[in-house]
């Protein structure tokens, strides 16, 4: 049997690691028993309406419920309601899906369950500023952020106090309901409270650990929302709240299942896999660079690795703009990659977002090959300024190597896969 190219080999890892996080086979195992009242389904994320297809799929009995997603991102539900609203930038859609999501945990007796459908994406999908901040308010602030080189947490940790509804908030308006959170995390060190911004989670953080992180990014705040935070206003749901003692989360699907998924199709091929970890952070160029040394050495010495070998890695890399570019931290961290290796002849790599959008294009990574330089320079390209410009998306569509997925209907974040072939290969 002839084995698979580089690039075919790179692909069959990134689609497996997106296959082992598709809902349609995560969500069964850990739906609840049958409630003597109500089964409620809500929830909000890139994953949510493909949870709640797959909810609707396994589950005999009476349900109903509302789940908001992004844009291309319902699919057909017969019982749940779906919703689709802006990511990542949050708008009305989103703002009036969360309305209507407090409105149904308000009225819910201690016999109910509450079936909560989390995946990463939440945060600006179910937006719903506390009294006094406008949309507008948070959709500037969340662009700030996203633009800053702030790590998600630290977004998360400010996105919690400025809503009604994240940082517990839903949970709590649920009670006395029994409350059972499905995650698939997207998040580094899969922490529940920043999937989603943790609207079914306990948030230990606080409005001054909120404060310091936009004044540690220079970011101006407007009135209202210094208002919420410097006066305690924006305090989240606490551990050891009552409302929340009968609300539990598991986590059905994470970054490391999708690794190793990953893994198991490289050694199918012959190839050693190294998972290097799956929460690394970091600006993605400085991750680039410092990937690149570590597969030069290998290429080189056979050190710390012997080839072939695969290093597989998850997490997510945070991109300073400073450019005016069509980028995403996944190709930034390729394109880094890609000049620090310099044409290093047995080194290919693949990095991508498992949710199909790389950035805020429809794009969800790309694919860098030894040749990938040398055919640049031929376009008349320059990779530096393309990386200057944060332009990673525009410089691998012009060699068409970018990875495109369409929506994958999941999130388990970033997925990167260096190979490094034999000698000779």
């Amino acid at each position: 049997m002839p084995q698979p190219s580089p690039r075919d080999l790179l692909r069959a890892m990134f689609d497996a690691a997106v296959a082992a996080a598709q809902p349609s086979h995560c969500v069964a195992p850990h739906l609840p028993a049958a409630p003597t009242g109500r089964l409620i389904v809500i929830g909000a994320g890139k994953a949510s309406a493909a949870m709640a297809q797959a909810v609707e799929q396994h589950w005999p009995g009476e349900l109903s419920g509302l789940v908001v997603t992004r844009y291309g991102y319902g699919v057909p539900c017969a019982r749940i309601e779906i919703v689709e609203a802006s990511h990542p930038v949050p708008d009305a859609a989103g703002m009036q899906a969360a309305q209507r999501m407090l409105a149904l945990a308000g009225n819910l007796t201690v016999d109910d369950t509450v079936l909560c459908l989390i995946s990463g994406g939440g945060s600006s999908l179910l937006a719903l500023p506390l009294a006094g901040i406008t949309l507008a308010d948070k959709q500037d602030l969340n662009r700030a952020l996203l633009a800053s080189g702030a790590t998600i947490g630290e977004m998360n940790c400010v996105r919690r106090h400025l809503s009604a509804i994240k940082g517990g908030r839903l949970a709590a308006a649920c009670h006395p309901a029994r409350v059972l959170t499905l995650a698939i995390s997207d998040v580094p060190g899969d922490k529940p409270g920043d999937i989603a911004s943790g609207p079914t989670v306990a948030d230990a953080t606080s409005c001054q650990d909120a404060l310091d992180i936009v004044r540690r990014y220079g970011i101006a705040l407007p009135a209202s929302i210094r208002e919420a935070l410097e006066s305690g206003r924006g305090e989240s749901v606490k551990p050891g709240d009552p409302r929340l003692a009968n609300s539990s989360i598991e986590l059905i699907a994470t970054p490391q299942m999708a690794l190793e998924a990953a893994a198991a199709v490289a050694r199918a091929a012959g190839v050693t896999p190294y998972i290097l970890g799956d929460s690394l952070e970091g600006e993605a160029r400085d991750v680039g660079k410092v990937m690149a040394g570590i597969a030069q050495q290998a290429a080189r010495r056979g050190q710390p690795f012997a080839t072939p070998c695969v290093l597989l890695s998850g997490g997510e890399t945070t991109v300073t703009v400073r450019g005016n570019g069509r980028g995403g931290r996944n190709v930034e961290f390729l394109l880094s990659l890609g000049i620090a290796l310099d044409g290093e002849a047995k080194v290919h790599a693949l990095a991508g977002d498992t949710d199909g959008v790389d950035g805020q294009e429809d794009i969800a990574g790309a694919y860098l090959a030894p040749d990938t330089l040398r055919r640049a320079w031929a376009q008349g390209m320059r990779p530096r300024d393309s990386l200057d410009n944060n332009d990673g998306h525009g410089f691998f569509q012009a060699l068409g190597d970018s990875v495109v997925t369409g929506p994958t209907l999941t999130n388990v974040n970033d997925f990167r896969a260096i190979l490094i072939t034999a000698a000779g290969e």
